[in-house]
């Protein structure tokens, strides 16, 4: 509608499509994605939730042939090898149901199973960064966003260096997949954990955006909008600098000031 009359024109609208990852064959968890860097997503997904550390604990990822009953490749369903003697995940991780494009928390048996202990310390990373350059991310995560300016229905990461530097970037219709899909390429790229680096998300900072965070070795994390009151204790429990609300030169800090050097460091 453009001034009291209707028209008619082709719109694009975004991709959301389930994507099911297997690992050894055995379905794992089905979330609802936008198609594109599947590999990274089922990366990122297997290190948020403590499977792998390396990229040597993966042997293959592949989308399975045939994954219809007539024999059609749907590119719907990945199965991940895993390398000799990593060991399969927890049945704790497996999903009951389908994980939304809101939220990837969906199906989990309780709080406790997604406190899990992470291979490195986000609390000992020695990075600063200066709040001016990290009040100029938001404006480099949006320029990089070719899919949005088509659609304008996807949520992006980016990873930056801590003088801004674009590392990665990654959209899906999920803001969970969009970090999967940054870590995953981190740990595909054999950089775990991936210290010294600012992870920025289009949308807000939740639990489990921290636990992926945290898991991965990422030491700031900064969402253009709210985060959750869980996602601030996690932070803080875990060492991580949350910052909330990055818009323009005005931000909230809600853990871990010190590494924008607005307190000291805790001794």
């Amino acid at each position: 509608m453009l001034e009291g009359k209707a028209t008619a024109r082709p719109d694009t609208l975004t991709v959301e499509e389930p994507l099911e990852i297997r690992v050894g064959g055995k379905p794992l968890s089905v979330t609802m994605r936008t198609p594109g860097d599947d590999f990274d997503l089922a990366a990122g997904f297997l290190v948020g939730e403590g499977v792998t550390r390396a990229v040597s604990d993966v042997a293959a990822i592949r989308y399975c042939a045939g994954a219809t009953a007539d024999g059609v490749n749907t590119y719907n369903v990945l199965d991940v090898s895993l390398a000799d003697g990593v060991a399969p995940p927890d049945p704790s991780v497996e999903r009951n149901f389908y994980t939304t494009s809101s939220c990837g928390l969906c199906g989990k048996a309780s709080l406790d199973a997604v406190r899990m202990a992470s291979t490195w310390s986000v609390r000992d990373d020695p990075l600063r960064v200066d709040p001016a350059t990290l009040s100029s991310l938001p404006d480099k995560l949006r320029a990089a966003q070719r899919v949005f300016d088509r659609t304008g229905g996807l949520h992006a990461a980016g990873l930056f260096s801590a003088g801004g530097e674009l590392l990665c970037l990654r959209e899906d219709v999920g803001r969970h997949n969009a970090v999967d899909k940054v870590i995953g390429w981190a740990a595909r790229s054999n950089w775990l954990p991936v210290t010294g680096t600012v992870l920025v998300v289009s949308g807000r900072a939740s639990f489990e955006l921290v636990q992926k965070a945290v898991m991965a070795g990422i030491p700031v994390l900064a969402a253009v909008s709210a985060p959750s009151s869980l996602a601030a204790e996690l932070a803080a429990e875990m060492g991580l600098t949350l910052v909330g609300f990055l818009r323009g030169p005005s931000m909230n800090v809600y853990t871990g000031a010190h590494r924008l050097g607005l307190v000291p460091a805790p001794v």
